[in-house]
C-alpha cells in the first residue's frame, strides 16, 4: 500500500507490505494496513511539536541512521525514528487488546518507509524486506538490501530469545529454517523473531520492536521494493531488481509477483505457493510514481515458513 503527501506533507511517500501467519494472519495484517500509516502520522505529528527531539529507544538498539548527520535532516530522521517505535508500540497493544482478533498464535511481519525528499527512514518487523535497485560507480545496475531478514537464528535476535527462555531450533525435515517456539512446548514454530501479534511468544523473546534505518537517496538510485518472503524466498536481490528495471513502471510489481509464482511452482512443486506482496517506489522524479501490486492465496499458512 502507498499513501502521497504522506501526513499531510508535501513530497512524502508512505510504503508498506504486511505479511501475516497463523489462523488469523489475513485479519491481523489487514488492520495492521490499515491502522499503521495512521498511527504513524499521528505519531509523527506529535513529535513536530516536540523541540528538540528526544530520542528513548530501551528495546531495540538497532537504528542505522548517521549520527554524523547534523541539522533538520538529522532532527528529521530521529523525529521519524521515534514516530515509528512510538507507533509500532501502539499498533501491538491495540492488537493485544482487539475484541474481535484473536493474535494469539497469529500475527504478520511489516516493513514499511517513510519517503521525505530525498531521505528514506525504513522500519522493519520480521523477514519482509527492502532492497534499493541503484547504480554503482560503472553505470551498472545492482541490488543494496536496506533491510535485515529478522530471523530467529541472527546472533542478536537469538540471544534476546534465549535469555527469554524461548527455544530456537529448525526441524528436521527442514534444516534451513529455524523457529521460535515456547520454553515447555514445541509451539507454534515461528520463522521469525519479530512480528505484530503473536502473543504466546510475547513474553519468550518475540517482539515487535521495528529496526528502523535511514538512507540519504542520490542521483544514482533508482527504485525500492518492499516484498514479502514468499518473493524472497524464490528470487535473488539481484532477480528483482533486474525485473522491475526491464519491466514497465505500471506493471513491474504484478511481474515480480507472478515471476515468483512460477519459481515457487518450479521448486517446491508440493508446496503451496507462499503470499507475496510487492511494492515499487520509484525515485528518479519529483512525482515519483508508486505501483504496488498484491497477490493473496487462498490458504491459511499454520505459522509463517
Amino acid at each position: 500500500m502507498n499513501f502521497k503527501n504522506f501526513g499531510s506533507k508535501a513530497d512524502t511517500i508512505f510504503c508498506g507490505v504486511f505479511d501475516g501467519h497463523g489462523p488469523f494472519g489475513h485479519m491481523v495484517a489487514k488492520k495492521v494496513r490499515d491502522s499503521l500509516p495512521l498511527k504513524l502520522s499521528a505519531q509523527w505529528e506529535l513529535g513536530c511539536q516536540v523541540s528538540p527531539p528526544v530520542l528513548v529507544n530501551k528495546d531495540s538498539g538497532t537504528s542505522h541512521c548517521d549520527p554524523g548527520r547534523l541539522g533538520s535532516s538529522n532532527d528529521i530522521h530521529v523525529m521519524l525514528k521515534e514516530s515509528f517505535l512510538k507507533a509500532f508500540k501502539v499498533m501491538d497493544k491495540e492488537l493485544k487488546l482487539h475484541p474481535y482478533i484473536d493474535c494469539y498464535t497469529s500475527g504478520t511481519t511489516s516493513v514499511a518507509l517513510i519517503k521525505q525528499g530525498r531521505d528514506l527512514i525504513i522500519g522493519n518487523v520480521g523477514d519482509s524486506r527492502a532492497v534499493l535497485g541503484t547504480r554503482d560507480q560503472s553505470n551498472s545496475l545492482i541490488a543494496v538490501q536496506l533491510t535485515v531478514d529478522l530471523k530467529p537464528n541472527l546472533p542478536r535476535e537469538a540471544e534476546r530469545i534465549r535469555l527469554c527462555k524461548g527455544r530456537i531450533f529448525a526441524l528436521q525435515n527442514e534444516p534451513e529454517t529455524f523457529r521460535v517456539w515456547l520454553p515447555d512446548s514445541d509451539s507454534p514454530g515461528l520463522a521469525m523473531a519479530r512480528a505484530f501479534g503473536d502473543f504466546c511468544l510475547k513474553d519468550f523473546g518475540l517482539i515487535a520492536v521495528p529496526d528502523v534505518s535511514c538512507h540519504h537517496l542520490n542521483e544514482k538510485d533508482e527504485f525500492v521494493v518492499l516484498a514479502t518472503d514468499g518473493v524472497w524466498d524464490v528470487l535473488s536481490n539481484e532477480e528483482v531488481v533486474a525485473i522491475v528495471a526491464s519491466s514497465p513502471r505500471s506493471s513491474a510489481a504484478r511481474i515480480v509477483v507472478d515471476t515468483a509464482s512460477r519459481a515457487w511452482r518450479s521448486k517446491y512443486p508440493t508446496a503451496k505457493v507462499d503470499d507475496c506482496a510487492v511494492v515499487c517506489l520509484y525515485l528518479d522524479s519529483s512525482e515519483s510514481a508508486t505501483v504496488t501490486t498484491q497477490e493473496q492465496q487462498e490458504l491459511t499458512k499454520d505459522m509463517e515458513t
